[in-house]
């Protein structure tokens, strides 16, 4: 799987990139076997602006593209490793759904 990073606002130092990285990376198992050479990541973090200094101050997006579908999780938190965890549950969350719609059966309307 292709990750791309891109920060707003921040710097990108190598231990959110290394965090980044894992977290992003784990949720490759997810996907299916034959897309996960064609899967790309596109992670943006940072700050909404540069002047504030409480409350929601970091956001992490994360645009998953599999299996010609897109997948993608927004959270925003006082901790910018936090926002990156929200945001990767949310796309856990829409792939194991979309796995899961694609194993049940069809129902048969029965008719009377």
């Amino acid at each position: 799987m292709n990750i791309i990073i891109k920060c707003t606002n921040i710097d990108l130092v190598p231990s959110v990139k290394a965090f980044i990285e894992q977290k992003v990376g784990s949720i490759s198992k997810f996907i299916q076997f034959s897309d996960s050479g064609l899967a790309e990541a596109r992670v943006e973090v940072g700050r909404p602006s540069k002047h504030h200094r409480t409350g929601l101050v970091y956001y992490a997006e994360i645009n998953l593209k599999a299996g010609g579908q897109l997948f993608r999780g927004v959270a925003e938190h006082a901790d910018l490793h936090t926002a990156i965890d929200f945001a990767r549950d949310e796309v856990e969350r829409q792939l194991k759904k979309d796995k899961q719609k694609s194993r049940e059966p069809r129902r048969v309307q029965k008719r009377i």
